[in-house]
């Protein structure tokens, strides 16, 4: 337990929220995100209880996703669920309409303290691996670079599927045959959000795939290179 104050970092300006607050996070409140109407007014809130900090989703449509710094452990909050902050440094992302953000929340207390024995020598992750070919990567990548190429934490516009596929030099209808494959491979493992429905939107399953493929480090910053990369290998083979 621990009545420490708590660091809400959101590209790179911090708020210090000190027990007894309740901190809120949306369109209005003392982080006011942006003025995107697919955002909640409020929609999560961080306080104290009890010597225990709490992340709570006080919205009624929009999921954020939560990971430690070094993605180990990913939980997905739901509207109406609260989670426990006991990480040294915990991300959140979450997508409102086209729009991705991701803000830090730092303690210096945490409850959880890591010990050297923590990471395993295969380098698994409680996450879990999930096997992806070198064609399934470039495409997570596509749409996720605008997150991997921000400085720090902040928001980024989800590029299309078209806009994604002109990227790397393919066709839409080839990225999204890959796209439907990656979702369908991470529903069957039992990652949230990545099958539509009736009132599900394209946006809203791409902009899922991106915040997991961040959270569970698919895809990394260091991947960029493999985007030029896939766009020179499709006009050379357009060119034969």
């Amino acid at each position: 337990m621990t009545n420490s104050d708590l660091i809400v970092d959101f590209a790179g300006e911090e708020f210090r929220v000190r027990s007894g607050d309740v901190f809120r996070v949306g369109r209005e409140g003392d982080l006011a995100i942006d003025d995107n109407l697919f955002l909640h007014r409020h929609f999560l809130t961080v306080e104290n209880v009890d010597g225990l900090w709490l992340l709570s989703n006080v919205g009624s449509r929009l999921r954020a996703t939560v990971t430690d710094s070094a993605s180990r452990v990913q939980a997905w909050l739901a509207p109406g669920a609260r989670l426990p902050i006991v990480f040294a440094a915990t991300s959140v992302i979450f997508s409102a309409g086209a729009t991705t953000y991701e803000l830090t929340i730092r303690i210096d207390e945490p409850p959880f303290r890591e010990t050297a024995h923590f990471a395993t020598d295969d380098g698994q992750s409680t996450i879990g691996e999930v096997p992806l070919t070198p064609s399934q990567r470039v495409m997570i990548l596509a749409l996720a670079e605008p997150l991997l190429r921000r400085e720090g934490t902040g928001m980024s516009e989800l590029p299309t599927s078209a806009q994604a596929a002109e990227r790397i030099g393919w066709t839409t209808t080839r990225f999204n045959r890959k796209l439907d494959a990656v979702c369908d491979k991470l529903d069957r493992i039992g990652v949230p959000g990545m099958r539509g429905g009736a009132r599900s939107y394209a946006t809203n399953r791409r902009a899922r795939l991106v915040e997991h493929a961040i959270a569970a480090r698919l895809v990394t910053r260091e991947d960029l290179p493999l985007l030029d990369a896939e766009r020179e290998a499709s006009a050379d083979s357009a060119e034969d």
